[in-house]
């Protein structure tokens, strides 16, 4: 067992996996990014450093997710107010609508792609591929895209049937007191 490194060291090399990372992080891969062995070890650090993060940040967190993985990120709040800081967002806004699209009809057919998002949906699909999060297999002529697990991971998604339940929630909330209007 490798339990010679200082315990400075160990949170040094966890707190670099999860900011680096750009996605959640399970047990297992904080285990190897601390360069010990010990399970025990590398969750104390990570319970202390969860205790440290909010004790000193008020925006970010490292956050235990429902699948046990964990990842540094934007308090979900802070969100919002910071979209008009992000000058060059990793997906644009229009490729994301079509992931978003992708991600809640999957398995979705190219052409329905086009019936629903436009021509311009071929430039937005092969940036998503070369993201990695869609792929597509080849049904005859028509290509059938899903989303990839690099996409679950980066979006911090466990559960595809939930993300549906989530977002049909969303869009379905009324907008506050309607007022009647005029067609």
């Amino acid at each position: 067992m490798r339990d010679s490194l200082p315990e400075d060291e160990v949170t040094a090399r966890i707190e670099a996996a999860l900011y680096s990372a750009g996605r959640p992080l399970n047990v297992d891969e904080l285990i190897r990014a601390s360069g010990t062995n010990s399970k025990e070890k590398t969750m104390r650090i990570v319970s202390d450093l969860i205790k440290k993060t909010k004790s000193a940040f008020k925006a970010i967190e490292i956050a235990q997710l429902e699948d046990g993985t964990y990842v540094f990120q934007l308090k979900p709040e802070y969100t919002p107010l910071i979209r008009k800081f992000a000058q060059h967002p990793l997906v644009p806004s229009a490729a994301l609508k079509t992931l978003s699209y992708i991600a809640y009809e999957q398995p979705v057919t190219s052409k329905r792609l086009v019936q629903i998002r436009g021509s311009q949906v071929y430039s937005h699909v092969k940036e998503l591929e070369q993201m990695q999060f869609i792929e597509h297999e080849n049904l005859g002529r028509l290509k059938v895209y899903r989303t990839t697990k690099r996409f679950q991971d980066y979006f911090g998604i466990t559960d595809l049937d939930s993300m549906k339940s989530k977002l049909v929630a969303t869009t379905n909330k009324p907008a506050g007191p309607q007022s009647p209007e005029k067609s």
